[in-house]
């Protein structure tokens, strides 16, 4: 009887250790990776997203599938970041307003004209990326890769030139980015919170009647024809990447991982060139359809740095790591030296 007894145990073991190993087996056959992100379905970010997906589906022979939810259909960047959090999403494409979200560092590469051109993006984000990715882990979250948006641009109803002129109107920014509202008021700016999901349907209404954004994106939701006005001052190169929750990156098959995040660097690098191009062809292209392009003189160019620089040692440690500030500022320097 004991002997008989000790031998179902020992079949149950067995039964439940085989249905877990098929459960386990079954979700390495079979993984799905849910990414949102708040760009349009067809444009060349969600192109990046794609390639990623067809990439990671040949590497893991079938196993790791990815389901794109492009054009902010799960909501605005800070409510993809929190349905990651939950697990109801695995993975986000963010800009930086999202993912200053995740850690504050991120912030520092979107100082107002601090960097000046794309070679200076370049050499400092590349520079500074390991700091800020094993920031960013540490809160949960794996950099598959880094991802530019365009230069940020303010497009207007009426004809802003300066600051002041853009003072007096109402100016959208990201809702739930305090440190991007407090930006803009140290400035003087009018803010109005909003969704971005929202941004077409405020501008029809009144709400706000000026936004800083880039010019990819306003061509392609044809903001140019509610804000006829551009101001050509180059404010920051907006910086965006892809994250996944580290729980998920460890779920991923191992002996596949390093070339699934190769492949993932890959592809938001491989069409960043692109998006550049593409990014001042948009500007010709709706000036082209009535946009006005109002280029400031050198006068008025050194009053928009004046204003923007003078805020730069409040910026630094309230708006972003004060350490952080300090290597991308030093990083910057050491660029323009080398020239």
């Amino acid at each position: 009887m004991l002997r008989n007894l000790r031998s179902f145990r020992v079949v149950v073991v067995v039964a439940i250790g085989i249905a877990f190993a098929s459960t386990g087996a079954e979700a390495q056959r079979d993984l799905r990776v849910r990414i949102g992100t708040l760009v349009p379905a067809g444009s060349l970010w969600h192109e990046t997203l794609q390639d990623m997906s067809q990439e990671w589906s040949r590497i893991s022979n079938g196993a790791v599938r990815i389901q794109i939810f492009a054009g902010g259909v799960l909501g605005d960047e800070l409510e993809m970041v929190r349905k990651v959090r939950q697990g109801q999403l695995q993975a986000v494409a963010l800009s930086s307003v999202g993912l200053s979200r995740i850690d504050e560092g991120v912030a520092c590469l979107q100082i107002p004209m601090l960097l000046e051109s794309y070679a200076e993006l370049d050499y400092v984000r590349d520079r500074i990326a390991p700091v800020l990715e094993a920031r960013i882990e540490a809160k949960g979250f794996k950099v598959l890769n880094w991802a530019d948006g365009g230069w940020v641009r303010t497009f207007s109803k009426s004809v802003a030139r300066t600051p002041d002129d853009l003072k007096q109107m109402k100016l959208f920014v990201s809702a739930g980015d305090p440190e991007s509202e407090s930006l803009y008021k140290q400035f003087g700016f009018n803010v109005v919170p909003l969704s971005l999901v929202d941004l077409v349907t405020s501008l029809q209404t009144g709400m706000i009647d000026a936004v800083p954004v880039v010019p990819l994106l306003a061509q392609l939701q044809e903001l140019h024809k509610l804000m006829p006005h551009m101001l050509d001052v180059k404010l920051l190169p907006l910086v965006g990447g892809t994250v996944i929750d580290t729980r998920t990156w460890d779920r991923l098959p191992a002996e596949h991982r390093d070339d699934m995040l190769e492949a993932a660097y890959r592809a938001g690098s491989q069409l960043r060139d692109e998006i550049r191009q593409m990014g001042d062809d948009s500007v010709t292209e709706m000036a082209k359809r009535g946009l006005t392009v109002n280029v400031p003189d050198a006068s008025t160019l050194n009053v928009w740095r004046s204003e923007v620089e003078r805020a730069y040692s409040s910026l630094r440690g309230e708006y972003c790591p004060a350490e952080i500030f300090d290597e991308v500022l030093r990083l910057r320097d050491d660029y323009r030296a080398a020239r």
